[in-house]
């Protein structure tokens, strides 16, 4: 660390202090004088000694403050440093008063007798045997926490660390990572591993011990997770596990038989091949698995026709069902389990609104769930209904970190008689066994979804896989209606999807293309629609109405280059805009964000129409906002995603990236006015069928493509689908052929 300087002194005041993340503001006396320091130092307290390296910087409000990056932490060991100390509120029932009788009884040795003496305490007035015992125990906590910090701070660990592993193990926190500080690679911890072989490395522990192993094994496939899969096959999990820990296969096979037998691993068999997967993903996939079978069996076809009823609904809402449609309608009234899909323009939201209106006309409860934000405002405005996110729905509760929790699940069920859920292709595994946790196995279940789009951000292909196995009814729409046909954007998105070319020199309708051969000129024109052309042709914002898509975050016409260059153009920096500085971004008011880890954590805050204020937590993976203020002294950044406000401190900074530009993963279930895609340079895995399919439908009025036009036939002509490691499509059939061998062995 180039230009640090280092800085001692004693704590005089504390400003201000997260005690969720570690990060702090306070006054040091330092040479004689007193200067704001600003990082993460934990829970410091006034009166403590503090050596902080970090660099000068000079705050154009705040004027000269030090910017701490590692802090070492000592108690204090002067009379007067103690009494503020023991005065700050530090441990519960001492206040000043009381602070001053102990240190004029003990002067310099209080803290020693405080930890190690207590019953001496009793000679100070106002102390009892009962109450020294209490500050004795206080003491010891707050003095490991400040232990556990130090502790990591060696490492150059953060202080966000220390404080998540001293929330799940508390007094026990340092003794357990200096016996094996590879928990902190799980456990929700989530330190990356070279960060614990590190800590390893210097505790002498052998590169080939049991926990180091256990720990990489896990860290192997929660990164596998991370691209998708729920599960690896076991050949290849021995090779990458292998070659990432430097083990011989041996020591593999006796870890990973230890960890199957213990169930922190399982396996699971397709035709014979072995595949290795997480416990919480096994758990999942199995739960999905033998839930929807039960439910298939209590949700039987009644065999009644509703012809007439559809027939009515016909006439009294003015519209004329195509035959698909009218087979999908009549499996929802009879059958009530199905599966309805389709491409733009086929009719899937005035078949879902016919099905939702019948259904209540007999009087049924039906919900109405949607993956992300965007994607339940979009079926709200288009159906008419009110539709929640599955998160809100089942109401997020707080966790230690490494499981998520909600209110509602088998022992508090929601209340409804029918779940649909939109947008299916988005929802991943372990999403979808908690939704089915919340409903009753009577419950009917409508799945609504383009099989074409892109996989769940989120580990697993849970449509795709129930498609597949054939265990619910699937009805696919196909007929492109009459006004959907005047679209190119629809119309060449079922081009797309068929794997024919598409004309890129129309220039009259709602789809173009731009050919532009290198970057300069490409990053050029991405700017120049943004800020000028769209804006001034159609009225469009360049933050609410226009989202910038690219197949990639890497190189010059991937989203991190592209968001730079549309941030220095849309929103500059300027006198009087606070900014905060993060290793890839500098975040400004007015800038569009997204975050890029589900927080079931972040506390948010949405007034209502009323005036009133609704409180919540969570916000998730691809929700999109905008920066409505910014703290520079306390490094804090105020989102509005879509009227939820939350307050996001330095460390959480880390799960959000600028918006402008987004990958084409990432802008699943959203629909925007206007999409500007870039398609020129690149991995060729990284252009294929179904990422374009799914980039041309999430606009809604206006497609333009920029780059290559070889490159775009390229993306047509690939028609490499997502491979994704999942076990739910065997798990499904599994049921469903034992079921049948079941049923036949009656019938004999």
């Amino acid at each position: 660390m180039e230009n640090l300087e280092k800085i001692q002194g004693e704590v005089d005041s504390v400003i201000y202090r997260n005690d969720d993340n570690g990060f702090a503001v306070l006054m040091l006396k330092w040479e004689d004088e007193l200067i704001t320091v600003v990082g993460d130092m934990g829970n410091v307290e006034e009166g403590e000694e503090l050596v902080c390296t970090g660099r000068f910087v000079t705050h154009q409000k705040f004027g000269e403050q030090f910017r701490c990056e590692m802090c070492e932490r000592s108690l204090p060991t002067s009379p007067s440093a103690i009494r503020r100390y023991l005065a700050s509120g530090v441990i519960g029932g001492v206040g000043a008063v009381l602070a001053k009788k102990i240190v004029d009884e003990f002067g310099e040795d209080t803290l020693s007798v405080i930890e190690n003496d207590p019953e001496k305490l009793i000679v100070i007035d106002g102390i009892t045997k009962k109450k020294a015992m209490k500050i004795s125990s206080e003491f010891k906590t707050t003095f490991a926490v400040r232990s556990l910090m130090i502790y990591l701070n060696s490492f150059d660990i953060p202080a966000s660390v220390g404080i998540r592993a001293w929330k799940r193990w508390g007094d026990s926190a340092e003794a357990m990572i200096r016996s094996n500080p590879y928990v902190l690679c799980i456990y929700g911890i989530d330190l990356p591993f070279v960060k614990a072989d590190a800590v390893a490395g210097a505790l002498e522990i052998p590169r080939d011990s049991e926990n180091r192993i256990k720990a990489g094994l896990s860290c192997v496939l929660r990164e596998n997770a991370n691209s998708g899969h729920t599960c690896l096959p076991l050949d290849r999990f021995e090779k990458i596990s292998c070659e990432f820990l430097g083990i011989d296969s041996g020591q593999f096979k006796e870890i990973l038989d230890g960890q199957i037998e213990e169930e922190n691993l399982f396996y699971y068999y397709k035709q014979k091949r072995p595949f290795v997967m997480l416990r919480d993903f096994y758990k999942a996939e199995d739960y999905i698995a033998r839930r929807l079978s039960v439910m298939r069996e209590c949700s039987y076809d009644n065999k009644i026709d509703f012809s007439e009823v559809i027939d009515l609904a016909e006439e009294q809402n003015g519209i004329k069902y195509e035959s698909l449609q009218r087979k999908a309608i009549n499996l929802a009234l009879s059958h009530g389990f199905l599966v309805l899909t389709g491409g733009p323009g086929t009719g899937k939201t005035t078949t879902l609104n016919a099905i939702i209106s019948l259904y209540q006309q007999q009087g049924l409860n039906v919900m109405i769930a949607a993956p992300t934000g965007r994607a339940a405002k979009r079926i709200s405005d288009l159906t008419g209904f009110e539709a929640k996110t599955i998160h809100r729905l089942l109401e997020v509760k707080h966790s230690d970190g490494d499981t998520l929790s909600f209110v509602h699940n088998e022992n508090d069920l929601l209340d409804c008689d029918v779940m649909i859920i939109d947008e299916m292709s988005m929802v991943d595994s372990c999403l979808f066994e908690a939704l089915l946790r919340a409903v009753s196995i009577t419950c009917k279940l409508v799945l609504v979804g383009d099989s074409d789009q892109l996989p769940s951000v989120g580990a697993g292909n849970v449509l795709k896989d129930i498609i597949e196995s054939g265990v619910m009814p699937v009805v696919t729409l196909k007929e492109i209606f009459r006004q959907a046909q005047e679209s190119a954007i629809v119309t060449n998105a079922h081009r797309i999807v068929k794997g024919e070319h598409i004309d890129l020199t129309q220039k009259d309708k709602d789809f173009f293309f731009f050919q532009r051969l290198n970057y300069t000129d490409l990053q050029g024109l991405v700017v120049d629609l943004c800020k000028t052309r769209l804006p001034n042709a159609y009225g469009y914002s360049p933050v609410e109405n226009i989202q910038v898509l690219s197949p990639t975050r890497k190189g010059p016409s991937g989203t991190v280059e592209l968001n730079r260059k549309l941030q220095q153009e849309l929103n500059p920096p300027a006198a009087g805009k606070s900014e905060v500085k993060t290793p890839l971004y500098i975040y400004r008011k007015g800038d569009k964000v997204m975050q890029t880890k589900n927080d079931y954590d972040i506390l948010w805050k949405k007034t209502l129409d009323d005036e009133k204020t609704e409180s919540g937590a969570g916000i998730f993976n691809g929700d999109i906002g905008i920066i409505i203020g910014v703290n520079k002294i306390l490094r804090t950044v105020t989102i509005d995603f879509e009227g939820r406000v939350a307050v996001y401190s330095a460390d959480m900074l880390d799960n959000l990236e600028l918006a402008y530009a987004v990958t084409v993963h990432k802008s699943q279930g959203s629909e925007f006015d206007a999409v500007i895609l870039t398609v020129f340079g690149g991995f060729d895995k990284l252009y294929y069928r179904n990422l374009l399919y799914t980039a041309v439908t999430r606009a809604k009025k206006l497609m333009i493509i920029i780059g290559s036009k070889k490159r775009v036939e390229f993306m047509i002509d690939n028609n490499r689908r997502t491979l994704r490691y999942t076990c739910l499509k065997n798990m499904l059939k599994e049921l469903k052929d034992d079921e049948a061998d079941e049923q036949q062995a009656f019938e004999l």
